[in-house]
């Protein structure tokens, strides 16, 4: 074997193991992405559930407020209006909201809408005794105020989840790589609604 045959191996040789380690460490990043963005994928879901629980309640909170002699219809009426907006975009929604900073951005106005509504139900609420003396008004409530405190915890832990992806997908050169796959977009996060930081209060 010459000493020309011996370089052009020795060179290719190289080439495949410039290859090789290249091709390793861009598999190791693309499943160390696809392994955060199923982490948040799956606490998405939580979040769902959650506001799927609160979006369950309402029809009972407003069958038994109903029932309150002169409770003023405007304040059930935004309530309904208000599910019936969250219940539009979660199914003409994208399959994946978490990964469509648009879809993410109208579920969440459509969910902080339906919180405006319920505290201003909980308001009026308090001008009616006898409907709070009643034992389904108060399961109800603790129910409602059990569901506003799970979605704030599943919101909080979505934007952990998502802080993890979104720091990994940035770095360098790890965010060359997510340039490529389109399921890699850099995920958004749940902010606080301007003046209802705080879920509906609940008051016996």
């Amino acid at each position: 074997m010459g000493t020309g045959t011996k370089i052009a191996l020795g060179v290719i040789g190289a080439i495949v193991l410039i290859v090789i380690i290249f091709g390793t460490a861009i598999a190791g990043t693309y499943n160390s992405l696809v392994t955060l963005d199923q982490a948040a994928q799956a606490q998405w879901g939580q979040v769902e559930n959650a506001y799927q629980r609160r979006t369950d309640l309402i029809p009972n909170i407003v069958n038994t407020v109903k029932g309150a002699a002169n409770f003023e219809q405007s304040t059930l009426t935004a309530v309904t209006e208000a599910r019936a907006k969250v219940g539009q975009v979660t199914s003409g929604a994208v399959e994946n909201i978490a990964r469509d900073p648009q879809a993410f951005q109208r579920f969440q106005q459509a969910q902080d809408g339906l919180s405006s509504a319920l505290s201003r139900l909980m308001v009026v609420m308090e001008r009616y005794p006898e409907l709070k003396a009643t034992q389904g008004f108060r399961d109800l409530t603790v129910e409602l105020a059990g569901t506003e405190n799970r979605i704030a915890v599943e919101r909080g832990r979505f934007n952990d989840r998502a802080m993890e992806f979104n720091a990994k997908r940035d770095s360098f050169p790890t965010i060359i790589i997510a340039g490529f796959f389109p399921k890699f977009q850099e995920k958004p996060y749940f902010k606080a609604q301007a003046g209802a930081e705080k879920p509906p209060e609940v008051k016996f």
